[in-house]
């Protein structure tokens, strides 16, 4: 049953099977496709506020990771970030989606810099045309974790953050990530909350958060990807982010070939939450560019 902050946003979506898994998505406006790649520990709603803004000039397409928002979260699911990139591509598929440009905030960059290996690797049935990158700890060295995110992957620890954990503190968290608190409402937090704790959802939190350790494993086929991509890329940044700080932003850009770095002034780690407009026309101008 769907919880009741979130039945609007999930009636303007559907569910598809993939992999045997129920997975929520989003697919809206018309024109060339953009696919979105949502962060930890939120979902699709995240781009609730951008959402229209790129619908009016793209078919945009954002889905829920396994395990977050409103897709299932099965107990049993590795929850690696290879799986995620398969989902991803397998949803993708049967979408019929075969050319698009990529966009990935947060724990979703992680999954695109898998998905970009695969490319290089392999093909993976859909054409990109180019890349933004967004506010995600790729290089993790340089990040500055929260404590919550330290102990939800500790497998003993984490397990007991998780089931103690409270709206109020959840609330308290993510404000801290962003430039300006007061951007994310009661009734954001509430909508943001549900689909967390959504199929007991929150107990999957230290699963999902060994991705952490994913990105210290594999640095070298990820980061190895990103620097001989071939893609028209954007590292467009919210610089007052105090977990993905700007030196993250500055490694991209220069690993990048012939990636482009642009700031966003005043706005945080959620950007497209506290400056919608913003950063939606950043998003657009860059894909509006002959060469992406």
């Amino acid at each position: 049953m769907i919880p009741e902050p979130l039945r609007a946003w999930a009636e303007g979506g559907r569910f598809e099977t993939v992999q045997g898994h129920r997975v929520f998505l989003r697919d809206e406006g018309e024109g060339p496709t953009l696919l979105l790649l949502h962060g930890f520990p939120t979902c699709s709603l995240d781009f609730e506020a951008a959402l229209p803004l790129l619908a009016a000039h793209r078919r945009v397409v954002v889905h829920d990771h396994l395990g977050f928002g409103l897709s299932d979260k099965p107990p049993s699911c590795s929850y690696s970030l290879f799986d995620q990139a398969s989902v991803a591509l397998d949803l993708w598929a049967a979408l019929g989606i075969e050319r698009a440009s990529l966009l990935a905030h947060d724990y979703g960059t992680s999954v695109a810099t898998e998905i970009l290996a695969r490319r290089e690797a392999e093909g993976i049935g859909v054409e990109l045309d180019s890349l933004v990158l967004c506010n995600g700890s790729v290089h993790i060295d340089l990040a500055k974790l929260t404590w919550p995110q330290l102990v939800l992957r500790d497998r003993w620890l984490g397990p007991l953050l998780a089931r103690l954990s409270s709206r109020r503190f959840f609330g308290h968290r993510l404000r801290k990530t962003l430039a300006d608190p007061a951007a994310l409402t009661d009734a954001d937090i509430a909508k943001l909350w549900a689909a967390g704790t959504h199929l007991d959802g929150k107990l999957r939190l230290p699963q999902i958060s060994q991705y952490l350790h994913e990105r210290r494993e594999h640095a070298e086929r990820w980061i190895g990807a990103l620097c001989r991509l071939d893609l028209p890329t954007l590292v467009l940044w919210g610089r007052g982010d105090p977990v993905a700080v700007p030196a993250i932003a500055e490694a991209l850009h220069s690993e990048i070939p012939g990636a482009r770095l642009q700031w966003l002034d005043g706005l945080g780690h959620y950007p497209m939450v506290e400056g919608p407009e913003t950063w939606a026309e950043a998003v657009l101008a860059f894909l509006d560019q002959p060469s992406s």
